[in-house]
């Protein structure tokens, strides 16, 4: 279902994760794709990141799967661990049992090492365009028929396309033009740091992503880079008014948010030898993101905070939806959006809301933190797996199922827009 004669023209705003991704999905249908990016180079920011099966799952869909595993560590179990007693609070093992059951493993990698697997595939494909040091200016969405959409950048540059897909973040520019809604600032902020496997306490180098959590903050770790590496990442209820933003971190802050906390764990804040800092935000689940020819993509549609490690998951499964989508409606942009947005709308709520209450549970203090100690002893494996049933058993090959059909044209309509895309 590959078109040669005419494909439509797509501009993906935003060269992280998700556009990079959505990039792939679409060009290997055939779409010609200019992606602008605003940074100077394409590339990502950050420290390490946690790949559920759900992710190998979309990864495997646009045929990179096994150049993520290559930079992946495998880990043998999630863990919660109590910050103030240093008591277990869950232990779930990810090893044959759960691989058998979501048919993919649980991985953790650098960010910058999912996001360049993906890159190198993406540069290998023609239809795909980089255009660098693109902030957008405007975006002009009035046009009909070929060509509808217009953007401009702030250096002048004028780029023309049949469709438009926002995968620029919490900040989304294309978000601004199709809602007009301000993020949510949490008040959460996370510090992330990346230290020698060396520096990390012999007794806290294990091979899971250990969350400590304590009142009203939390530590993580976990290994990457085949062990060479740990990702530390600190949250804490800040005391000040934040913004949403990205600064350089002050140790001297880390260490004031975490004088309850036992030594055990709080000797990991002295280990890094600089941090960076998030100021964290999200947004309410909004039913749609989509406008004729111009939809959203990850961070854009619904940014979500980091407690249940699928922020990058998400437009993942996003990205490859957006292409079945596109397939499916026979390359009507439009029609295709619809279809993707219903779709994806209350699976991406379900996964914001759940993250919200998962962050309640590893900042729990006083008597919530004694429920929450009480509720996993004793728990099978089979148990935990029966409760993420949900999130991680996504398949690429059902990821329409949650769209109605009445946003699915009929097979002859497919075929006749495939036809007249096809050579003759």
């Amino acid at each position: 279902m590959t078109p040669s004669k005419n494909p439509p023209t797509v501009l993906l705003v935003g060269g992280g994760i998700g556009g990079m991704a959505a990039a792939l999905a679409l060009a290997r249908l055939g779409v010609s794709i200019d992606l602008l990016e605003q940074s100077a180079t394409i590339g990502e920011i950050g420290a390490g990141l946690q790949l559920g099966p759900n992710a190998f799952a979309a990864l495997d869909a646009l045929g990179v799967g096994e150049a993520v595993r290559r930079g992946s560590v495998f880990t043998d179990r999630l863990v919660m661990m109590d910050a103030v007693d240093c008591g277990e609070v869950a232990s779930v093992p990810v090893g044959e049992a759960f691989r058998a059951r979501f048919k993919n493993p649980y991985a953790v990698s650098h960010r910058a090492d999912l996001h360049g697997a993906i890159h190198e595939a993406v540069k290998q494909h023609p239809l795909i365009r980089f255009h660098t040091s693109a902030q957008v200016e405007s975006i002009d969405l009035g046009g009909q028929g070929a060509h509808a959409v217009t953007v401009v950048t702030r250096d002048g540059r004028s780029f023309k396309a049949d469709a438009i897909v926002g995968c620029d973040g919490v900040k989304s520019v294309v978000r601004g033009k199709l809602i007009g809604d301000a993020p949510r600032v949490s008040g959460h902020v996370v510090y992330r740091a990346v230290v020698p496997a060396a520096d990390m306490p012999a007794d806290l180098r294990w091979n899971a992503p250990v969350v400590w959590a304590g009142p009203n903050c939390h530590l993580v770790h976990y290994p990457l880079r085949h062990g060479e590496q740990y990702n530390l990442v600190v949250t804490f209820h800040s005391r000040e008014k934040e913004e949403w933003g990205v600064t350089d971190g002050s140790k001297e802050e880390v260490l004031s948010y975490f004088e309850g906390v036992h030594a055990r764990p709080r000797q990991l804040l002295d280990r890094p030898t600089s941090w960076r800092r998030w100021s964290t935000a999200d947004r309410d689940p909004v039913e749609r993101w989509s406008e004729g020819a111009a939809t959203l993509l990850g961070d854009a549609a619904h940014p979500m905070m980091q407690y249940l490690a699928q922020g990058a998951c998400m437009a993942l499964e996003d990205a490859v939806t957006l292409g079945e989508a596109v397939k499916a409606c026979g390359f009507d942009m439009p029609a295709a959006f619809k279809l993707y947005e219903a779709a994806r709308v209350a699976r991406t709520a379900r996964v914001v809301l759940s993250v919200r209450e998962m962050g309640r549970l590893y900042h729990a203090k006083g008597v919530e933190r004694l429920v929450r100690n009480s509720l996993w002893p004793g728990r099978t494996p089979e148990r935990f797996y029966d409760a993420v049933e949900w999130l991680y058993a996504w398949r690429p090959e059902r990821c329409l199922d949650d769209a109605p059909e009445s946003l699915r044209p009929s097979g002859a309509a497919v075929a006749e827009a495939v036809a007249a895309l096809s050579p003759h």
